[in-house]
């Protein structure tokens, strides 16, 4: 099935992966045991703001069982623990176009294989990926490898798509082989992502933690804080998913800002992403490709 691409600049493509990356370099850097998650949130979001960009998503960074959709609530005072597989999932945005890229941090010391599981499987994957490839085909390799070190792939969770305001665009590029005969195309912008954990189960469940939300289009609402949330998130992130805490400029009062934020998802004008969670220690690995007739050009570096 052919569908259309976009056509966007490649320079600025390039320009965005390039941005997510750095982005997610000085993310990692600040993750250390006993720092508040929320001031590595705020840098690193904060540093592509100073560079001209938005946000694709606010900074996820998981822990241990948690696999994404973590990011900071409002005050939110959790720090790193000792012990902690942290993965930090962040990109870029920039008139649309959007960045994509994860890796893990093992602060315990006793995680380096599952870590090493997914980054060997997302250098084996892009070795692969070229137009006319099967998405299965790129599922299977990631398998492979993770299987081959002593892990499970997550099987619901998975690469995909990019394409303008769409982070999550049509195809679906699996982390195991699922049969799938859907072929890449020459440049479709992709994410790869692996996830491997150290347990039985091969899948995650979503938690009731949410902190991410994206924008369904508004009807009418009688709460006025829900209002003024409203017309803040009709303003500023129509397109992209955006962090409660973005919004505590207009309503400053917590308890007050959540209640809203619950308003307006049961009227269903946000669409919810709950932190997912699995069943063992989880690592994830990412990076945005674009795919070429030959091969793959490497976006988020």
């Amino acid at each position: 099935m052919e569908h259309k691409h976009e056509t966007v600049d490649p320079e600025l493509v390039k320009e965005v992966g390039r941005a997510s990356y750095e982005a997610l370099m000085k993310a990692k850097a600040m993750v250390k045991p006993g720092v508040r998650l929320l001031d590595v949130a705020d840098a690193a979001e904060g540093f592509l703001k100073e560079k001209g960009f938005g946000c694709a998503f606010p900074l996820n960074l998981s822990i241990n069982e948690q696999a994404a959709h973590y990011t900071p609530s409002v005050e939110d005072e959790t720090v790193f623990p000792d012990n902690a597989l942290v993965k930090v999932d962040f990109g870029a945005a920039k008139e649309g176009v959007l960045g994509d890229c994860a890796l893990t941090v093992d602060l315990s010391g006793k995680y380096g294989k599952l870590v090493e599981s997914v980054d060997d499987a997302l250098k084996n994957a892009i070795a692969v990926v070229k137009a006319g490839v099967r998405v299965s085909d790129i599922g299977a390799e990631i398998e492979k490898t993770i299987e081959a070190a002593g892990f499970l792939p997550i099987k619901n969770l998975g690469g995909h798509e990019v394409a303008v305001h769409d982070l999550h665009s049509s195809t679906f590029i699996p982390n195991y082989d699922n049969g799938d005969d859907t072929v890449l195309e020459e440049g479709m912008t992709v994410a790869i992502e692996p996830f491997a954990v150290d347990g039985k189960k091969q899948a995650v469940y979503e938690s009731d933690i949410c902190d991410i939300y994206s924008y369904n289009g508004a009807t009418g609402v009688r709460n006025p804080d829900a209002r003024k949330i409203l017309e803040e998130i009709d303003e500023r992130y129509q397109s992209e998913p955006f962090a409660v805490r973005w919004l505590s400029m207009v309503v400053p009062a917590k308890f007050s800002l959540y209640l809203a934020i619950k308003e307006l998802q049961r009227y269903e004008m946000l669409q919810p992403y709950p932190t997912l969670v699995g069943y063992g220690m989880i690592a994830q690995a990412e990076a945005e490709v674009l795919v070429t007739a030959d091969g793959c050009d490497v976006l988020t570096k």
